[in-house]
């Protein structure tokens, strides 16, 4: 028997018990969900209204709102993957992730209120605004989420463990989307009464209470029980050199950037779509609120399906499945109002599980980067996966307002033939193609349920030698 046979022979025994102990109390799982219900109370906003906010009521021209999310996203190139470092390398009584949720709450809170607000400035000021609020929101929602995402990898060491545990939160996730979906527009009427600009304000302020809870309720219900070993000592350059090492996490990263270019394109441009070319803005909170409730329900399916269906197959089938039914609502008339409602929904239904899948992916990335360098950095494998998350919502914007700009756009008027046409495409073929796309690049993920088994086992093995 070979040195690597006992090793694996050494790491299933572990493994076993690893597995029982390692079994998540519902009321944790459900704990640890909840988090992300508050943090979609600014991000599905971020993706469906603050653009056409931008554009409708600030009155900032679109292709400069495109110029803005994008720019502002290359501070997040410094701020993610260096809120990851610090995250991972945070010694407090409570563990390294979960103090942040209970201290960084309510300046996300403040900066989501400012961004939603209009100052009494000109064009210019607006813009200046625009950009200094949403760069402070988005850095007050990276001290949040950077830990909150990282927590999940150290709650327990089991991969479907994992996976239903992101699922738990990608309900809470896709609930919070849908109550914004839904709610949002109603509330800054009713809010505002009549003033709409204060009715945003108000609004954001109410999320911002119900978020807080929510983290609140996150830092009081979970455990973090998986620690790198005590003699780990590492700089964050040598971190973010071993995630340039790691295959799987490097197809998850453009993986995550062109997933999200599909989502917050579909959601963004669904908001124009009924407003200028179906010509019925009131089936706003229907449409994407149905399109919620679908994502939902895909998420919760994700364990069943994942039992049944290697993660790296399951994924590419689920995004060729979002990527015919996109192209597909092309060519329904604006007419057939149920025809198109069924394919949103139902592409909403195939993009649930995604998120849920390629967060416990990450997670398994962490686990590779342990077996391969003997180093652990959670945080950081989440941090920079993050990043380019944020950097494919940013593109989704930007082409949306720069395409509106191009296809000569003008907010509250009726539109040309040709600004019809750009809105209809970034709702359908766009997004369609670049869903197909993340087919493609799937393709090359290394990490299928058997070489994850042999990597979990040699950890567990080696774990188990170093106590």
């Amino acid at each position: 028997m070979t040195q690597d046979q006992h090793a694996a022979q050494v790491g299933a025994k572990h493994a076993t018990v690893t597995v029982v102990d390692a079994r998540l109390p519902l009321r944790e799982k459900i704990g640890y969900g909840i988090g992300d219900f508050g943090f979609n109370l600014y991000w599905a906003n971020i993706s469906a209204f603050l653009l056409i906010f931008y554009t409708d009521v600030m009155g900032l021209a679109a292709g400069a709102v495109g110029t803005m999310m994008l720019v502002t996203r290359l501070f997040d190139a410094v701020t993610d993957p260096l809120m990851g470092a610090i995250a991972d390398r945070t010694r407090t009584r409570w563990g390294r992730f979960r103090p942040y949720l209970l201290y960084g709450a309510l300046p996300l809170a403040v900066a989501g209120v400012l961004t939603w607000t209009v100052p009494d400035l000109d064009g210019d000021g607006r813009l200046l605004w625009a950009y200094a609020t949403f760069s402070l929101m988005m850095l007050a929602y990276t001290v949040l989420a950077m830990p909150y995402s990282a927590l999940s990898g150290v709650m327990t060491a089991d991969s479907r463990q994992r996976t239903t545990l992101i699922s738990f939160r990608f309900i809470a996730a896709f609930a919070g989307t849908t109550l914004v979906n839904w709610l949002t527009l109603d509330l800054v009427r009713w809010l505002g009464r009549g003033d709409e600009q204060l009715g945003w304000q108000l609004t954001m302020a109410l999320y911002g209470v119900v978020a807080i809870a929510t983290f609140a309720t996150v830092f009081a219900s979970t455990r973090e029980r998986i620690q790198p070993l005590p003699q780990q000592r590492s700089a964050v350059r040598q971190d973010l050199l071993d995630l340039l090492g790691n295959k799987p996490w490097m197809v998850l990263f453009v993986l995550a950037l062109v997933i999200m270019v599909t989502i917050v394109m579909r959601s963004g441009s669904l908001v124009y779509y009924l407003k200028y070319y179906v010509e019925r803005p009131e089936l706003t909170g229907l449409f994407l609120g149905s399109y919620s409730v679908a994502l939902a329900i895909g998420a919760a399916l994700t364990p069943l399906l994942a039992r049944l269906v290697d993660k790296r197959r399951l994924m590419m089938w689920l995004m060729g499945g979002v990527g015919v039914l996109s192209c597909a609502m092309y060519f329904v008339p604006k007419e057939q109002i149920w025809v198109m409602f069924a394919l949103n929904t139902l592409a909403g239904l195939l993009l649930g599980p995604k998120s849920p899948l390629a967060f416990s992916m990450y997670a398994d990335c962490a686990d590779y980067t342990e077996w391969k360098t003997g180093r652990r950095a959670t945080a950081m494998t989440f941090a920079a996966a993050a990043f380019s998350q944020k950097l494919g919502g940013a593109v989704a914007a930007a082409g949306i307002a720069w395409t509106l700009a191009a296809m000569g756009y003008v907010a509250n008027q009726a539109q040309s033939d040709a600004s019809r046409l750009g809105i209809v495409l970034l709702l359908t073929v766009i997004p369609g193609v670049v869903a197909l796309l993340a087919v493609w690049v799937m393709r090359a993920y290394p990490l299928d349920d058997a070489a994850l088994a042999r990597v979990q086992a040699d950890l567990m093995a080696r774990r188990a030698e170093a106590t």
